[in-house]
């Protein structure tokens, strides 16, 4: 049985100028000890879907489909029954830690309190375990930083502050929202390996949200590409990568400088995202696409399964070389 199936999530928002829709039918699945990576432009719905999952959309926004943890459905979930699985069984590390850290209170507050409240511990044994799990995301003197401020940690420090929150009640699910966005390549290669070593000790299953595909060539066992809010692309790292099936993967991929390049320029994609007030009606991609033909304008691609149903695209280019 798969960790977390999520079947038709859909989800909108209710604006002055009328309803959004910023996810429509998503479909995807995640084992325990793998990592999905889901990827795409700014406004592609990425986080948004993983907000609908945990329980965290706007006031404004409305979920819809099937969401299933560990065969159980937990989208729409009233919110009391919401915080028994939230950090204890699915923990989420957001983009910028500094707006989840509390600046008042000193580290040791923050991450014992989860201890104490999701698995009942006395205040002790919650400093000791919390003491561990720093050492376990390698914050040097750990014991001693247990009494400092968040603003007294680095950014990196920081983030791997969050991770070790997130991780004290050892989750079953991890979803990473641009966990590394705002930090520097050497700090993000070190999270990315922690998040990599954190998988494999505690069989961990990970989502992780991102728009650098550098950073999913080398932490994920499949991509889903998101595009205006639907899926374009889902296979595995491999296939993805070698064998991208779909124009805007193939445009992606393209617009990622290599050092044996020689170029004057570096490479785009031309155009910018739809307004997802307004959908084209045929492919949403279509005014953006190398690849484009005239049906493309007039109908919308299907989501279709093909490779012995190993990988999925939507796109009306080169039907025939579905399997």
């Amino acid at each position: 049985m798969n960790l977390l199936e999520v079947k038709d999530l859909s989800v909108s928002f209710k604006t002055p100028d009328g309803n959004v829709s910023a996810v429509n039918k998503l479909n995807f699945s995640l084992e325990e000890g793998k990592t999905l990576g889901i990827v795409g432009e700014s406004g592609s719905g990425k986080s948004q879907s993983v907000f609908s999952i945990m329980g965290l959309l706007a006031k404004n926004g409305t979920a819809s489909g099937s969401v299933k943890f560990q065969g159980k459905e937990i989208l729409n979930l009233p919110e009391k029954d919401l915080n028994h699985i939230r950090a204890e069984q699915i923990a989420m590390i957001f983009q910028d830690p500094m707006t989840s850290l509390n600046p008042y209170l000193k580290v040791k507050k923050q991450l014992m309190e989860v201890l104490i409240k999701h698995k009942g511990m006395a205040r002790k044994d919650a400093f000791e375990e919390s003491v561990k799990m720093l050492d376990a995301v390698k914050i040097p003197e750990s014991r001693k930083r247990m009494n400092m401020y968040p603003h007294e940690f680095s950014g990196g420090m920081r983030q791997r502050l969050m991770i070790a929150m997130s991780l004290l009640c050892k989750p079953k699910l991890l979803i990473a929202d641009e966990p590394t966005t705002a930090l520097d390549v050497t700090v993000q290669a070190q999270i990315l390996a922690l998040l990599n070593e954190l998988k494999s000790e505690f069989n961990t299953g990970i989502i992780l949200i991102t728009h650098d595909l550098g950073v999913v060539a080398g932490t994920c066992d499949d991509v889903m590409v998101m595009y205006a809010g639907q899926t374009m692309e889902y296979g595995s790292v491999d296939n993805i990568f070698y064998e991208p099936s779909h124009p805007y993967t193939t445009s992606l991929l393209k617009s990622i400088p290599k050092l044996t390049d020689d170029l004057d320029s570096l490479q785009t994609i031309p155009g910018n995202p739809p307004n997802i007030l307004n959908l084209p009606k045929g492919c949403s991609f279509e005014q953006r696409c190398y690849a484009a033909m005239q049906e493309c304008k007039i109908k919308k691609p299907e989501l279709i399964n093909f490779n012995n149903n190993t990988r999925q695209r939507a796109c009306l280019f080169q039907r025939d070389s579905y399997a």
